[in-house]
């Protein structure tokens, strides 16, 4: 009568590998997405954010500056003229130029606060400013960029404005403004547009 034998019981049991708890964590993967996605979310949204911000911020510029030149164009034609627009009208036709984008309350035509439109005539091209005026503390000084006072026909003129752009994130603001004033954190991106030329000899 034949007999069939396990043999595995006889066999000696084998020793079991010891790992090192530290191996054992290292070979792990349970989870290592989201500890990567953690570790990256915060990189990869600023950057995010920051092309949002620059892209809308450049549109908003370019809208200003297609204003600027629309407007420029009609004080040289003659269209606007000192005594047939006042400041308050050049100021609301200069807002609709922009409306698509940018928002004028009535409040803002009549005190400025973002938007500032500085228009004057001068004797010679030299004399045009060429640079952005700041205060002592480094921000934009308002007090000499609000003028309304456009030539007769050949005069030179200058059209310019300045528009102060929000920035919504954050983290992004030290790194996108363009004005720092001194004790204070900047918050907007400014916006300056300039045209400079000679008046037709209109009727």
């Amino acid at each position: 009568m034949r007999q069939d034998h396990d043999d595995t019981k006889n066999e000696a049991p084998r020793p079991v590998k010891k790992r090192w708890i530290g191996r054992r964590f290292a070979c792990s993967r349970d989870g290592s997405a989201a500890i990567e996605f953690a570790l990256l979310a915060i990189p990869y949204f600023m950057i995010v954010f920051a092309i949002l911000e620059t892209f809308i911020a450049y549109t908003g510029e370019q809208l200003v500056a297609n204003a600027v030149d629309t407007m420029s164009r009609k004080v040289r034609t003659g269209s606007i003229t000192a005594t047939t627009t006042n400041k308050a009208a050049f100021r609301r036709a200069f807002c609709g130029e922009i409306s698509i984008l940018i928002k004028c309350s009535e409040q803002e035509i009549a005190t400025p606060d973002k938007l500032w439109l500085d228009v004057r005539n001068f004797s010679t091209f030299a004399l045009i400013p060429g640079n952005v005026p700041l205060s002592a503390n480094g921000d934009l000084n308002t007090a000499t960029i609000n003028n309304y006072a456009p030539g007769a026909q050949k005069t030179i003129n200058m059209v310019r404005a300045y528009y102060r752009w929000d920035i919504l994130t954050d983290l992004l603001r030290p790194y996108i403004t363009n004005v720092r004033p001194s004790g204070g954190r900047p918050n907007y991106f400014l916006i300056v547009e300039t045209a400079a030329f000679r008046n037709e000899d209109y009727p």
